[in-house]
Parts: structure tokens; sequence; C-alpha cells
């Protein structure tokens, strides 16, 4: 039967742990005879169009339409990055005189070598490796879409020659660019070739010499068989593929004679044996317990515990949006307040400024994003009088806008109470603002800027400062604006969590007061649900006729309730 043509050139990707440098390519080159080409496929069918007549390679000498004399065909093992010279590069780095670079020299050494052990091997099939200035301009001639009106982007440009970038040692001004760290007036042309990111990629070329027998040499006889490409991540390019099962590919040369060669490429690298895979996964396993080694020398076995009698509250916060105010570009001012018996490190800030946002509109309101994190560390003394319920801490904040001319108006002030619970919490505060009576404090708020504000911002919630047991704010005016959205992640450490003895303890601690504090709230919550429950019967009871409703019945199911 007539061979099958491989016409499936493009790019295949492969992801290999192995070292590259293991790879082997088995290379077949072999000349097809013109005669070949009229010879058709035996068994064909008659449904088959015109112009596929399938092209096979006969076993015998050249006067039967075979094959060309033996010398014509050659097969090559390559390894990676291994350097074949072609007869042209064979001729020219054996004249010393013309080895100007360290490449050109390790190329003349590299020749006398095979002069000594009897000259080159390979006639036609020779290599490009990553060190050779080489770069196949068909390569960045491919379109990137089937559209016959494509036109190339400056971008398929630059990614196209990137490998060429990473060779050149360019330089700006005299100056090489890894001294100059900063550019401070970069021109067009600078932002255009370094605005691409430059992935270190090693490529290799195996090349053929398609020239007559007995004129081989010249550069336009050359013709790129295979491309590899291998970046440091481990993944492979191979372009065309290897053949495997496939039949070869076709390499047409132009020309009068339109000669004809196929070739096969052969994945020929050796396979590791059992007892070494064996002997590198236990080099893994032994490299992976010594750095998980390294990393519990360096954090510890242990969590860092806290002080006895301590508890400490880490807040992970952020200010997610804004929503619902008159005026837009609005930042927050916020300050954490800590009650009796909490602390803060001293190095920690509890207060903190937003970035200004602009807002947008979302159906009917107007919300300003701003994904603004921040952290509280926080210390609670366990060291409390058995009759006091500690407090927990407040998030103070106002709402203020900026406006064009710089100047800015309180939007409103808020407070939020800590989760006193683990975990992740989402509130919303609603917020107020002071107003004066009349129009023109509305006015000069409008056209001037500025508004009345609070002296003490805690006066939203209690003052810090109120003795008193009675806080009035009779002919206080406020409107109500908008309103601002917390996210707080909240986790709790103390030695009470794991210390048992803790727990039998005669004097309460404050883990027991705040225990207690939920016991009571759920109590309630009950009484709660029974109040509401009392009421639904009483409003289904008035809704009965009198002459089916048996009161001795509800009264009693009202008793057995109660």
């Amino acid at each position: 039967m007539a061979e099958e043509w491989n016409l499936d050139i493009g790019e295949t990707v492969y992801r290999s742990r192995d070292p590259i440098t293991n790879l082997r390519i088995r290379v077949l080159l072999q000349p097809v005879s013109p005669v070949t080409g009229l010879v058709q496929r035996l068994e064909q069918p008659d449904d088959v169009g015109r112009g596929d007549i399938a092209l096979r390679t006969l076993k015998s000498n050249v006067g039967t339409g075979g094959c060309r004399p033996s010398d014509d065909v050659e097969e090559v093992v390559i390894s990676w990055q291994e350097k074949l010279f072609s007869e042209f590069e064979y001729e020219l780095y054996k004249n010393e005189a013309v080895c100007q670079t360290p490449l050109d020299r390790q190329y003349h050494q590299d020749i006398l070598s095979l002069e000594r052990s009897g000259g080159r091997k390979n006639r036609r099939i020779f290599t490009y490796t990553d060190y050779d200035r080489y770069t196949n301009l068909e390569e960045h001639c491919q379109s990137v879409t089937t559209s016959e009106k494509e036109s190339r982007s400056f971008l398929v440009e630059r990614m196209a020659n990137i490998r060429r970038r990473r060779q050149d040692k360019k330089t700006l001004d005299g100056v090489g660019i890894s001294n100059r760290l900063v550019t401070w007036q970069p021109s067009e042309e600078f932002i255009k070739n370094n605005h691409i990111i430059n992935t270190p990629v090693q490529t290799m070329y195996i090349m053929a010499d398609l020239g007559p027998s007995g004129k081989l040499g010249f550069r336009e006889n050359e013709h790129v068989l295979c491309t590899i490409r291998v970046d440091s991540n481990g993944v492979i390019t191979l372009k065309p593929d290897v053949t495997g099962t496939k039949g070869p590919y076709r390499l047409e040369l132009e020309g009068h004679k339109r000669e004809l060669w196929k070739f096969t490429l052969q994945h020929v690298s050796e396979s590791v044996q059992k007892e070494d895979q064996e002997q590198e996964e236990n080099l893994y396993k032994d490299l992976y317990s010594r750095h998980r080694e390294y990393l519990n020398s360096l954090v510890g076995l242990e969590f860092e515990m806290p002080p006895a009698g301590t508890l400490q509250v880490f807040i992970n916060g952020e200010i997610v949006s804004a929503q619902e105010y008159d005026h837009d570009n609005l930042y927050v001012h916020f300050f954490m307040e800590l009650p009796k018996y909490w602390s803060s490190p001293d190095f920690q800030d509890l207060s903190g400024v937003t970035q200004s946002c602009r807002s947008k509109t979302l159906g009917r309101e107007n919300v300003a994003y701003f994904s603004y994190p921040f952290s509280f560390e926080l210390s609670l003394s366990e060291e409390v009088e058995s009759e006091d319920v500690p407090q927990w801490p407040v998030l103070y904040f106002e709402v203020l806008s900026l406006d064009f001319w710089q100047r800015y108006r309180v939007e409103g002030y808020g407070y939020v109470v800590l989760p006193q619970t683990p975990g992740m919490h989402i509130l919303t505060a609603q917020t107020w603002r002071p107003v004066e009576l009349g129009t023109v404090s509305e006015l000069r708020r409008f056209f001037i800027g500025g508004s009345p504000e609070l002296e003490d911002i805690t006066y939203v919630k209690i003052p810090g400062t109120f003795q008193g047991e009675r806080l009035s704010r009779f002919g206080f005016r406020t409107v109500t604006t908008g309103s601002v959205t917390f996210r707080f992640h909240s986790v709790h450490q103390s030695r009470s969590f794991i210390d048992s003895s803790s727990l039998r303890k005669k004097k309460q601690s404050v883990l027991d007061h705040l225990g207690g504090s939920s016991q009571q709230s759920s109590i309630l919550n009950v009484l709660d649900a029974f109040q509401r429950a009392r009421r639904r019967m009483q409003m289904a009871r008035e809704s009965l006729p009198k002459d089916i409703l048996n009161t001795s019945n509800i009264s009693q199911l009202e008793q057995s309730t109660a």
C-alpha cells in the first residue's frame, strides 16, 4: 500500500518533569523520486477527485523509479542542544581567522576535534542551538487566525520576536538596560519594547540541507525540519510533532525540478529503569521532608499562646461600600474605641482613612465601593469583677464627601459594635448628620461647603466621658442619610479554651460572663417567640364566629401554655 502523508504540521505542547537533557529524537530524511509521484495508490476508490494522488517510495534503484542512492538517505539521533555542524558552518569555523566571539572559537575547537576523530559524521541534517544567532522568520509570519484579511498587530509582532529580544544585549544611550532601574522619560519605542513580559525560552532547530549532491553548504537550501522550544516550567513545544505511528512529513522544494523529500521524527528518549525511578522518588521524599523540617524550624511546632488570663481578639475587617448619600467622592474616617479592661499593642494604630471613591448607580441607589481593609489586634483582661459585664469595642466612623474645589462635607456619623462571636460577619450601619434650623445652613452646605459637625464623635452612641444615669438628646436636630457596609473576620484565642481546669474555678471568668449573657439572650428569644404565638392565637380567636368558639378550651390551653 502507498504511504499516508502526515499533514498535521502544527505545534504540540508537552509537559515533562524529567530533565530536558534526556530528550532524544531520531530524524530520518529520505528523498522521493519524481517518478514515484506518477504512481497512484493501490486499490484507490473511484470517487477520489483530482489532485489526491498519494505518493509512495519504491524499494528499488533509481532506474525503476524508486529512491535515490543511499548517500541521500540519512538517519541521525539528536539530543537536546546537541550541535551538528552544517557544511557551511564546518568550512567557516575551520578557519581560525574568522572566529571573533567566544562561541566561534569554541566551535573552532569542536571542528578540530572532529577532524582528529575522522571528520563530520552528518551530511544533510544539522542543528541550530539556542546559542546560535538564528531565527526562523517563517515562524513569525504565521497568521494567528484563519482569516485572509488578518492584519498583524504590534503585540503579535513583539511576541513573535520575543526570543530575539532575550538574546540581544541592547543598550540605551550607551548604558546597559540592567544598570538603569528607572527611566524617567521613556520614549514611545521604549514603552513598546518593554511592555511585553519576556519568559525565558530555549530554542533548538533541526535543519536539513536539501541542495543537490556535491553542492551542499548554501544558505538558500537550508530548511527547518523541526522546532523545539522549552521554557523554565518544563513545557516542551514541538513543531511539527513526532510522527509515531503516523506517516512521514513531506517537504516539497520550489524550483523547476520540484524535488520532494520526506522525513520522520521519532521520540527515542531512554525510559528510566524501575530501580532508578524508585531511587528518584525516595530522593524527592527526602527532599520534601527536609524542607518541611526547615519550615517547622522557622515557624515552630506550637501556636504562640496569649498570656494567662487574657482573651485575644484578631479582627480582619473591610469597609465594603457606602450607599444612598447625597454627594459623590466619598471617603470614610474611622477609629476604634477600647472600653475598660481592653488594650492593644503600642505600635498599632486604631484609626484610619479610606481612599475617596466615586459612586455608581445600581438600581435606584448610588453605591461607592471602597473595599478598604483594616486589621486590629485587641486583648481583653479576664481579671474582671464578677458583677461587671465587659463592654465590647466600638468602631466609630464618619462619612465625608469631597468636591471639585476640595471642599468637604459631613455626610453622616455612625458606629458598629464589633462582633462578639468568632467567624465572618457582615454588618450594615445607618448614619445620620446634624442639621440647623432654616434653609441658610443647607444653602451654605451646597454652595460653600461645610456643615455642622460633632466635637466628640462618640456622641453617636454614648460618650466615654458621660458619667450620669440619663443621656438626653432633646432638641438635637438630625437627618437620616445613607448606610455603610462592613465585613468582619474575627478570631478569638485564649488559654481558657483548652485549659479544662479553668472551668472548675469558683470565681467566674469573663468567658463565663459571655456565656451567661448568651444564655440570657436565648431565654429572651424563647419568651419573645411565646408572646408572638400568643398574640397570633388571640387574633385567630377574635376572627372565629361566636357560635363555634369554645372559650373554656382556649382558656385551658392558655393556662397549660403559661
